[in-house]
């Protein structure tokens, strides 16, 4: 039987649920339980901490796990990212007080307050910096105006909060994050992981595609293929009269509606956008 870990709670929680759920695995309705059997997909889930789930994939424990990749690359655990999920993103980032700090060079001999030491300190190493780094737990901000730090390292979307605090960012990203689905390093080959990532995959690419259909006179296929070009090819199907041809084909949901007028300038008609559940490529 496959056992996967999944966050506990919170958004990543809910939405590692979800696409599991949409992939065709049985999930949880009572958020109390920490141990479900999916006896129809032979797989045991496991509910536990985002943070502590990387470590029992690392030991073995556990077969696969979803997380976050500042968990994983933080928590130093012996396992390795498969596959990124598309949800949870976050962006991390140093922060410092105006004109204290620009470049990471700056960084040399500084204290620098984070959660996330380890992604921190693993940073530091890869650009030859060395620096100290005070672990906090929760939110980081006021650590320079405490005096516990001079730069902060944290998660950033709009900065807000670290302006509100008198901090800027500096420098480059120090990691793009979202959640993925992780696995001991070195790990065998396992059919039942690579039917989850199968899965997995085919919700990735149904949230991101929808499948259009239209009608086009025989005149303007090519024209037509070239906007909605597919994964591989479109289908492109006889209709009763000779003049017309049914097309259809897979298109970026994000470009859905300027598909449409494309292809209604150039004559296409009966244009209709279907949502994709689930698919395999």
């Amino acid at each position: 039987m496959l056992r996967v870990a999944v966050p506990n709670k919170g958004a990543l929680s809910e939405e590692a649920s979800e696409m599991l759920r949409e992939a065709g695995y049985k999930q949880r309705r009572d958020h109390r339980e920490l141990v479900l059997v999916d006896a129809a997909n032979d797989v045991e889930f496991f509910f536990l901490r985002p943070r502590d789930i990387a470590l029992y994939v690392g030991a073995g424990t556990l077969d696969v796990g979803v997380t976050g990749r500042d968990l994983l690359l933080d928590s130093g655990a012996d396992a390795e990212e498969v596959v990124p999920l598309g949800f949870g993103g976050s962006t991390f980032r140093f922060a410092a007080k105006a004109g204290t700090a620009s470049t990471l060079a700056d960084l040399e001999g500084r204290r620098i307050a984070t959660s996330y030491a380890g992604l921190v300190q693993r940073h530091l190493a890869e650009h030859g910096v060395t620096a100290g780094v005070v672990r906090l737990d929760g939110a980081v901000e006021t650590a320079v105006r405490l005096g516990v730090a001079d730069v902060i390292a944290d998660v950033v979307e709009t900065g807000t909060t670290l302006r509100a605090a008198g901090l800027e960012i500096f420098g480059e990203p120090i990691l793009r994050s979202e959640a993925v689905l992780v696995r001991r390093t070195g790990a065998g080959q396992d059919d039942a992981v690579d039917v989850l990532v199968r899965r997995l995959q085919g919700v990735l690419v149904a949230r991101q595609y929808v499948l259009m259909d239209y009608d086009v006179r025989v005149e303007h296929v090519e024209n037509a293929c070239a906007i909605t070009p597919g994964l591989e090819s479109p289908t492109v199907s006889p209709l009763h009269d000779k003049g017309w041809v049914a097309v259809r084909a897979m298109v970026p949901r994000s470009r859905t509606n300027q598909v449409m007028d494309d292809l209604y300038a150039l004559g296409a008609r009966a244009i209709l956008v279907t949502g994709i559940h689930a698919c395999r490529l």
